[in-house]
């Protein structure tokens, strides 16, 4: 993978990560400026600053970074690698330091049609976790993203973070309802349950949910229609008015 496709990845993954990057030399050193590592809390994930004592230092300097969890500002250190370091040579190098925290932001998507397609290529696009269910096969395989075949995506319910985001937009309020019983029960505090549709749709889902025993907390916080009020029917539209609600609830918290 490029340096590029590792950062995506330990963001999609929501890994913390250091970039560490050496930017000035000064007589003999292992690499050129420029040359970067990037190290996980497992260690170097990609790249080499040089090998040897300097990036056994490099990565022993980012591990302490990353177990302090908060985000800091970049760091520059300006290593003697004979005093420093512990090397023969006299060189000196300066090196930047840059910490990623994760950012652990889960949004779980049942269905997979056209506005949960349009729904998906929109959000891949910001640091998230997406999580897309379907029992159709054809229409998972579609997805930009890797998405989840199950003939009955509730039952994955109980096995999803209960501080996710959730969004339905199955075929149908009937099997949207079933869904939102389930993350009743398993995340009823999360930060955020939405169903995709009108606001009759949304009088009849928590009209049954109701009926079904559900606590009233859930159903009063439950939003239907989501997304904000803006754009037209188009499917990337609603997705942008879908995803802009969602970053005015995460931001709010």
């Amino acid at each position: 993978m490029s340096f590029w496709q590792t950062t995506k990845e330990l963001e999609d993954s929501a890994e913390s990560f250091v970039i560490a990057t050496l930017i000035s030399v000064r007589g003999g050193a292992p690499q050129d400026p420029g040359a970067k590592a990037i190290i996980t809390k497992d260690g170097l994930a990609f790249g080499t600053v040089g090998g040897g004592k300097v990036e056994a230092r490099v990565i022993a300097d980012s591990l302490e970074i990353i177990s302090k969890t908060q985000k800091i500002d970049p760091i520059h250190v300006k290593w003697n690698l004979q005093k420093d370091i512990g090397m023969t040579c006299g060189g000196e190098v300066t090196f930047l330091f840059e910490y990623f925290p994760a950012t652990h932001w889960p949004i779980v998507i049942f269905g997979a049609g056209h506005v949960a397609q349009a729904l998906t290529r929109t959000l891949e696009r910001l640091s998230c976790q997406i999580t897309c269910i379907d029992d159709r096969a054809e229409w998972v395989d579609k997805l930009s993203i890797k998405g989840l075949v199950h003939p009955s995506p509730k039952d994955l319910v109980k096995e999803l973070d209960p501080n996710s985001y959730f969004i339905c937009m199955t075929q149908g309020h009937a099997k949207d309802t079933p869904i939102l019983a389930e993350i009743a029960k398993h995340a009823a505090n999360c930060p955020y349950v939405g169903v995709i549709g009108s606001k009759t749709k949304g009088i009849t889902i928590k009209r049954e949910l109701k009926e079904m025993g559900i606590d009233q907390a859930f159903i009063d916080r439950l939003r239907v229609p989501i997304g904000l009020p803006l754009g037209t029917n188009h499917p990337f539209e609603i997705s942008i008015s879908i995803a802009a609600e969602l970053l005015q609830v995460r931001d709010s918290l």
